[in-house]
């Protein structure tokens, strides 16, 4: 196994639990979000303010593919399932494990929905990304971890590493 991905929605715990899986596994960790912010020398949330969802969502397509590593977790940004070509260069450099979390429990994590660089439109609901979104995240993930509320991100990185041995 090469790089494995975690995908799912913001605030999932894509950023946390890779940390502590990267370290569980022996490999380096990657945010894909800290990359794009990097090449495009902008935050976020300032892209999406200033791009558009779609202006967005090219130039960050732009950032997963110039990806280069090995023995990596990567922690693409929530959205990069609305990419068929960003999610297929990452799914061809290893496993792709969507953490799927209760929208309420997300809810409950995320505190900062209008100035965290979430790529969502204007009106547009934590709920109603979710709905447009798990499908996607379902559709493009080769193993499904589920998190449910309450747990601890130890328990999370144990089924995401059960889920993985199972898996070679």
């Amino acid at each position: 196994m090469d790089n494995v991905t975690l995908i799912g929605m913001p605030g999932s715990g894509k950023s946390t639990v890779g940390v502590l899986l990267a370290k569980a596994l022996g490999y380096g960790f990657l945010d894909t979000d800290l990359v794009l912010q990097h090449q495009e020398g902008k935050q976020l949330q300032t892209l999406v303010d200033t791009l558009g969802v779609s202006g967005f969502l090219a130039v960050e397509t732009t950032a997963i593919c110039s990806i280069d590593c090995h023995r990596h977790v990567i922690s693409p940004g929530g959205s990069v399932v609305c990419s068929p070509d960003a999610i297929a260069y990452l799914k061809q450099m290893g496993p792709v494990i969507y953490l799927r979390v209760p929208l309420d429990e997300l809810t409950c994590r995320i505190h900062n929905i209008s100035t965290r660089g979430i790529a969502m439109d204007e009106g547009q609901t934590l709920e109603s990304l979710m709905a447009y979104r798990a499908p996607l995240y379902e559709q493009y993930a080769d193993l499904i971890v589920d998190s449910v509320t309450g747990d601890h991100l130890e328990t999370t990185v144990a089924r995401v590493l059960s889920q993985l041995n199972q898996n070679q």
